[in-house]
């Protein structure tokens, strides 16, 4: 299998560019959108910006009441019931899309939890494998048929820069063996961007393509589950809860990246890659910080990403994809 190029493009946004500057211009009538957790944070801008470009928007939410009150100024908006760590609901919910809908634009991967408390779910997975990838790939397998339908439909994976605490586990991916909230959380989002890499070698003779991305530094519901102290401590906030980092984004700027990437002509012919700040981002060292950036070759390699696509379809028991053009035997 060839290396994923993780070589930057040129794009004429930043990492200050919003939502807003990203889908200027773009014309989404008669597209049709999936977003997971669009009802929130970083969510809730995609949805609305999807929406404003004149998209129709589909949300699947945990808490569909609270979804429907945060989208009820938001035209062409749907909520259904859905939580990603319950595969039957998760299969309920793409049932109901697929009677909606006859293709599929965009699915954007948002949702997500990070440095939980030990959770158990299902048959005894690691909560926040299971929240973070499982549930979204068993969507995503579900629903694939209508991406393909779609004949240039694009799959948005929310990683983070938090892949580059650890590669997937192998030995032992639900931490049987004692837990660990941030390593959890990093194998989870080295997960989604695996996912990405395998769903696009897949899907694109089907037009499908997939992109995995790290949106930025944001405060949303994501911090829900940690203390203020920890916040106060990692030197995110202060003690009333004010963001003080200089390099925390806007929901909005950390929307932007994602809209880049289910919008920008700029990636038709490079899917599979890991983005970062609306670019591609470069491939970053072993010993780098996660705060200068890029994508650990870990989390973008094809041979890792083939074993977790497998791996997955075992442990979910999800709907294997069937593609017009065979792919080439692993």
């Amino acid at each position: 299998m060839s290396k994923i190029d993780q070589q930057p493009l040129g794009s004429p946004f930043s990492a200050t560019s919003t939502a807003q500057d990203v889908t200027a211009g773009f014309d989404l009538s008669g597209t049709s959108a999936v977003v997971t957790g669009g009802y929130s944070g970083l969510g809730l801008e995609t949805t609305r910006a999807l929406a404003a470009a004149g998209a129709r928007v589909i949300v699947p939410a945990r808490r569909p009441d609270i979804a429907r009150a945060a989208l009820a100024n938001v035209r062409g908006c749907e909520v259904i019931p859905m939580d990603l760590t319950d595969l039957a609901g998760v299969r309920a919910a793409a049932a109901h899309i697929r009677d909606s809908l006859t293709r599929l634009d965009l699915l954007m991967a948002v949702a997500g939890v990070m440095a939980t408390p030990e959770r158990r779910v299902g048959p005894g997975w690691e909560g926040q494998l299971a929240a973070n990838h499982f549930g979204h790939f068993a969507l995503t397998c579900e629903l694939y048929p209508l991406l393909a339908a779609a004949d240039g439909a694009r799959v948005v994976v929310n990683s983070s820069a938090g892949h580059t605490l650890t590669d997937i586990r192998w030995h032992d991916p639900h931490f049987r063996t004692g837990y660990d909230k941030w390593l959890a959380y990093g194998q989870a989002k080295t997960a989604n961007a695996l996912f990405a890499v395998h769903l696009d070698s897949l899907g694109r003779g089907d037009g499908v393509r997939a992109f995995a991305l790290h949106p930025g530094k944001i405060i949303t519901g994501l911090q829900r589950e940690m203390a203020l102290q920890e916040q106060i401590e990692r030197g995110w906030v202060d003690e009333h809860g004010t963001v003080i980092a200089a390099d925390f984004k806007t929901p909005s700027q950390g929307a932007a990246t994602g809209l880049w990437a289910a919008t920008s002509p700029l990636l038709a012919d490079c899917g599979g890659r890991y983005l970062e700040d609306c670019d591609i981002a470069g491939i970053s060292a072993p010993e780098a910080s996660m705060d200068d950036g890029g994508v650990r070759a870990y989390a973008v390699d094809p041979e890792s990403a083939a074993r977790l696509w497998d791996l997955s379809l075992a442990a979910t028991g999800a709907t294997p994809i069937t593609t017009r053009i065979a792919v080439a035997a692993r």
